[in-house]
């Protein structure tokens, strides 16, 4: 809600929402998958609620209809492909501007270590004058293990709905 996950790139999302009341389109996909089946597993209906206080151009159809798409609860059913909080970002904005712009605790972390400032070594991030875990989150899931993790439940419930269905179809 507030853009303290330890992921800048969701951060630097949220803190646009907040301050702006805007995202591109994916950079809602990129938090809509952090929030439910990437990352943190929690119900689209939160994260919808949010995007529809802050969103200027809010429209509850399309709100609704995009989270429930990209947390794969409805419509979308590639749970597979998940946005990662960092390579994705790292694709389109390799110096990290976006970040240093809506994170400005961030914007003398060296380009190397601005989508993880984990990464840094202790000097580096003094010397950036952002220590993660004092001016900055650590992150807040391990995003490998949680994405495999959510992944191995998303699959677990599509065969059981699968199953269920087959069930229906045959008795």
């Amino acid at each position: 809600r507030d853009g303290r996950t330890g992921y800048p790139w969701i951060d630097a999302c949220m803190v646009q929402l907040r301050e702006e009341g805007h995202l591109h389109h994916l950079a809602r996909h990129a938090v809509a998958c952090f929030l439910t089946r990437g990352d943190l597993w929690v119900s689209w209906e939160e994260g919808m609620e949010v995007f529809e206080e802050r969103l200027v151009d809010a429209d509850w159809a399309l709100n609704a209809g995009n989270w429930m798409w990209l947390s794969c609860s409805c419509f979308f059913y590639q749970y597979f492909r998940c946005y990662s909080p960092v390579a994705f970002a790292k694709k389109y904005d390799p110096e990290g501007n976006f970040i240093k712009r809506y994170l400005p605790v961030l914007k003398d972390m060296p380009s190397k270590f601005i989508f993880e400032p984990w990464k840094a070594p202790v000097a580096v991030q003094r010397k950036a004058k952002c220590v993660v875990g004092e001016d900055y989150p650590a992150p807040i899931v391990p995003h490998d293990a949680a994405s495999k993790e959510n992944m191995s439940k998303m699959s677990e419930a599509y065969a059981a709905h699968k199953a269920a269905a087959e069930e229906e179809e045959g008795g």
